[in-house]
């Protein structure tokens, strides 16, 4: 018994001695799996600056949204937080960021035009750049070469015809049991990639409005119905799919949009047999290969914090091409900076080089706190359009309606700050983000 309580007094000691080594304390909060493994890269940043002690938290991914929501309510946000990129307007709007343009034009090592520009472009909101990309991903096609090539199909489509084609070919070869791609009914992906393809915007009038009765997204909304009625995908979800990857090692489906995250995924869970079956492609586009949402995570510096510097030093560090590789050897997680894609890891990764690719192409989603809710709109006419309950013509003017409701609160905020006079407008603003701040 009195060695346990001297064993607890020495970790009391031990942790006390912890918090006051004098050290400057960082505060890092970030999502998920990458939370836990950018554990390992931290000592190297700490011998790199003794003065600096890291203090990372790992979120919760379902929780993370509404734990930062309640932190800055509360006056309790982190020093810097790799957030999704989704919510980086919404937290400018509250004004919880600081703008990171002036640390940017002192930091060499940290430059726009080594970003892939979709990436970049996700955290510059009103020409202020807001974050700095940690990891990106986007959606493309896993397919079966082997079954294309057995078909006829030479080489992987690169437009939307030419994708029609070989999926008409295959659901000719694999009869009515089986199809030729997975779009799965619960993902707002498949059909907010093709629409993101589109010339015309998914918002207009300054994220007032939804767009998607334009001429581009109801070409988009055309491709996925048909998709659809040819029978060339099962009306499916994936939870209705026991195993994605032993149904497409099987031939239940030969392409199927998806992450990065899934190299790994079909490397392990494929039998050897099957190894040299599968590649990955650049997304076909309406007229050539085409573009697609530019996903991940970003770095953000909060400006309640009282260690910037030291934050930002932390933001340099991991920003750094060979921290970078090191942290996609980690994680699986796609680099966002293209100095680090020289790294032979990933230049001689044949799977990764179709997304190197695209990512040329990654478009970011429109920058409005609504974002995220539109596209649970999406994924939900999506799968009206794909059942035949709605038509083309229908689903476009739902999607509109939707996302017009969705936006009310936005026009009130805009509206009410063109109409401040300039003395007020300030306070006017804040006030208006604050209100309009729901999750």
């Amino acid at each position: 018994m009195r060695g346990l309580v001297v064993l607890c007094a020495l970790v009391l000691l031990g942790s006390c001695s912890h918090r006051d080594d004098g050290r400057e304390v960082v505060r890092f909060w970030a999502m998920g799996f990458e939370g836990e493994v950018v554990t390992q890269l931290i000592p190297e940043f700490e011998r790199r600056n003794p003065g600096i002690r890291v203090e990372v938290q790992q979120l919760p991914i379902t929780a993370a949204h509404e734990k930062l929501l309640t932190a800055f309510a509360g006056d309790a946000l982190p020093d810097v937080c790799a957030i999704g990129n989704t919510w980086i307007s919404e937290f400018a709007l509250l004004d919880a960021l600081t703008p990171l343009d002036p640390r940017l034009a002192q930091t060499p090592s940290v430059q726009a035009r080594d970003y892939f520009s979709g990436a970049w472009d996700t955290g510059v909101i009103d020409g202020r750049a807001y974050a700095v990309p940690w990891y990106v991903e986007t959606r493309l096609p896993f397919y079966r070469q082997d079954l294309l090539k057995q078909v006829g199909i030479a080489r992987p489509p690169a437009t939307w015809a030419e994708w029609k084609t070989a999926m008409a070919a295959i659901k000719r070869e694999v009869g009515p049991d089986r199809y030729a791609v997975l779009f799965p009914l619960n993902e707002p992906e498949p059909l907010l990639n093709l629409g993101i393809q589109s010339p015309d915007p998914l918002l207009r009038e300054d994220g007032r409005y939804g767009n998607f009765r334009s001429p581009g997204f109801k070409r988009a909304l055309s491709f996925y119905r048909e998709v659809f009625d040819q029978r060339w995908a099962p009306l499916a979800s994936n939870t209705q799919i026991a195993n994605v990857w032993n149904e497409f090692g099987r031939g239940y489906f030969s392409f199927y949009v998806n992450g990065p995250w899934n190299i790994a995924e079909f490397k392990r869970r494929l039998p050897a047999d099957l190894q040299a079956t599968w590649m990955t492609m650049p997304l076909p586009g309406e007229h050539g290969p085409g573009a697609s949402v530019a996903g991940g995570a970003s770095f953000v510096l909060f400006r309640s914090s009282q260690h910037q510097d030291a934050a930002w030093k932390l933001i340099a560090y991991l920003s750094e091409p060979e921290v970078q590789v090191r942290f996609h050897g980690l994680s699986g997680n796609l680099p966002p900076r293209r100095a680090a894609w020289d790294a032979p890891v990933l230049a001689n990764d044949v799977y990764a080089r179709a997304f190197r690719d695209q990512l040329e192409r990654a478009r970011p989603t429109p920058k409005v706190p609504e974002w995220e809710r539109i596209a649970m709109e999406i994924k939900l006419v999506g799968e009206q359009l794909a059942n035949g309950r709605l038509s083309v013509d229908e689903a476009a003017a739902e999607l509109d309606r939707r996302a017009d409701r969705i936006l009310e609160k936005r026009r009130w905020m805009l509206d009410r700050q063109a109409a401040a006079k300039p003395s007020g407008q300030s306070g006017a603003v804040k006030s208006a983000s604050a209100a309009g701040a729901s999750p």
